[in-house]
């Protein structure tokens, strides 16, 4: 059994260290919910809802999370999982966000400190047809100033101007003829989906009832006040009720609001974002890397994960279907063109390992470009007691379901105090990060995933040696980590190990693909499902991936 280094936590946050897993039972999280009554319900299981989740629940209220897919399915497993100021908003004037966005990145480092790691950002001066003008170089530093000024100090560094032999250092396969030199600067990355997913289970640990495949068909009302909702899990209809019912649904709100008659919906603009993976190999960077697109007024980046890069984003808007975005053989072309315009490197759609295509929401009416709308958030309260929350970013969901549980409070004419600022997620708490990442090999690869409860994955190991075996060669997604998902992280089905529990279809989407039978078979024991249900789960992943291929392609 692997040993995990741990250190003793802070005063007053030593009971999130459990003695054992919490185990999240998909019958019983129903069963609280069929007739179930809750101070609050909260529709819609991305990285705002489950923070909401969370916030109620520390501050004592009876609540529910319910997700119509997978916690994450939407937009929280589609970010470019960025913890991060954004430079771009001081570009645009917003330096209130940027500096409250930095303030948030420095508490979920503290909270989450296992799943948000420091990452560097290289951005390369070039003689011409760089990410700015070389002329600019001096306004761009002053830029950075302002950025470290901000809040970027909290990291403990500052930005650093490079030499081209050290940008080159962090980056061999830039174009050294165009090259003079670069800035270095820090934020910070995480799996957002496990980010996610770890809020919805830190949740469930403070009392939280959480359940995903619930999709809310509809909110009910008495005597003109909203007071439940109706939910759909695939095999039987529930009711809940509740005093207040919170509708984050990010950008599907587009689609269903769940508000009363002749009531205003807000303004949804979802902006599509597409990321691809190549192979490390073909870049070789050990940072995140911004390169310019040419012909285009915007910037790429490059950020390595693993043995993969991936690269990203574009920004445009969506009016398709939402629960079908994908990236395009055009989008795909961008990025790759971008790619090879800066870097010498030979990389063909061929290389392309998988992709991601999600929505942000936007708040904002049509018209102009999505690039230049500020990302904040709205939180509405309608006269029926329905609140609603939609907008902002990953790095802000802390902030967001503060505000928006204050607004369900005043629904319930309540005020209890919120406890987030320096609550830690599970796994967190006593996680020594240096100590893990130096060990390196299982415990490393366990430890960014699990934090403190990566013990319970090796006690898994432990009663079954048979399960050290990775699902797909050459990813380090053990057949452990499987059984783990389906036990304590209410994962479902493939798709649900593939996509977010893993980040397999990303980074292996074929190899993932020939690998759905064995995943299968190990959820088919340990959830007791039929083969039937098993053989049609695996057909259904197949077809997902074969889709997505062929749109990335242009075969579709």
């Amino acid at each position: 059994m692997i040993s995990m280094p741990s250190r003793k936590p802070k005063a007053g946050r030593a009971r999130m260290v459990t003695d054992s897993p919490l185990k999240l039972d998909r019958a019983e999280q129903i069963n609280r919910l069929d007739g179930g009554e809750f101070d609050i319900i909260i529709v819609g299981g991305g990285v705002t809802g489950a923070y909401a989740a969370m916030d109620a629940a520390l501050r004592g209220y009876q609540v529910a999370l319910l997700e119509k897919d997978d916690f994450a399915s939407g937009t929280s497993s589609k970010s470019s999982k960025m913890i991060h100021g954004g430079l771009r908003y001081i570009e645009q004037g917003n330096l209130p966000l940027v500096r409250h966005s930095l303030l948030e990145r420095h508490r979920l480092r503290k909270n989450a400190q296992h799943l948000v790691q420091r990452l560097p950002f290289l951005f390369p001066v070039l003689s011409h047809a760089g990410v700015f003008d070389r002329r600019l170089a001096a306004g761009f530093e002053s830029l950075l100033w302002t950025y470290d000024l901000a809040g970027g100090w909290r990291e403990g560094i500052l930005h650093q101007k490079l030499t081209k032999n050290e940008v080159l250092s962090h980056c061999p396969t830039f174009k050294a003829e165009n090259l003079e030199s670069g800035f270095l600067y820090y934020d910070a990355r995480a799996d957002d989906a496990r980010l996610t997913l770890t809020l919805a289970r830190t949740a469930a640990f403070h009392g939280a009832t959480v359940l995903n495949g619930a999709k809310v068909t509809e909110v009910t009302r008495q005597g003109g006040q909203v007071n439940g909702v109706v939910i759909e899990t695939g095999t039987r209809e529930l009711r809940a009720s509740a005093s207040a019912v919170i509708i984050a649904t990010g950008v599907w709100l587009r689609d269903w609001t769940g508000a009363g008659k002749e009531v205003d919906a807000p303004n949804i603009r979802p902006a599509k974002g597409v990321h691809i993976a190549v192979p490390w190999t073909k870049i070789r960077n050990d940072c995140t890397v911004t390169i310019p697109v040419p012909g285009r007024n915007r910037r790429a980046t490059i950020t390595r994960w693993g043995n993969t890069s991936y690269l990203g984003t574009t920004d445009e808007d969506y009016n398709g279907n939402l629960d079908d975005v994908n990236c395009t053989r055009e989008e795909m072309d961008f990025l790759l063109e971008g790619a090879r315009s800066a870097l010498n490197i030979d990389v063909e759609p061929e290389d392309v390992l998988g992709s991601i295509g999600g929505c942000r929401p936007l708040v904002a009416p049509p018209g102009g470009k999505t690039l230049e709308v500020k990302r904040n958030h709205e939180i509405r309260t309608d006269p029926d007691g329905l609140v609603t929350v939609v907008g902002g970013k990953l790095t802000t969901s802390r902030h967001m379901a503060e505000q928006t549980i204050d607004a369900a409070q005043k629904v319930l004419g309540e005020n209890r105090r919120c406890r987030t600022k320096n609550a830690y997620l599970l796994g967190a708490a006593g996680y020594d990060a240096e100590a893990i990442v130096a060990s390196g090999g299982l415990a490393s690869h366990l430890g960014e995933r699990y934090g403190t409860e990566a013990r319970f994955v090796t006690d898994i190991l432990a009663e079954d040696p048979g399960l050290n075996k990775p699902i797909i060669d050459g990813l380090p997604y053990l057949e452990a980590e499987v059984i783990y998902s389906a036990r304590h992280e209410m994962a479902r089905n493939v798709d649900d190990i593939m996509s977010r529990r893993t980040r397999a279809r990303l980074v292996a989407r074929d190899a993932s693909a020939e690998a759905a039978e064995r995943v299968g078979q190990l959820l088919m024991k340990e959830l007791d499902l039929p083969a039937t249900e098993i053989d049609a789960q695996v057909a259904s992943y197949k077809n997902q991936t074969a889709h997505e291929r062929a749109i990335l392609m242009g075969e579709n």
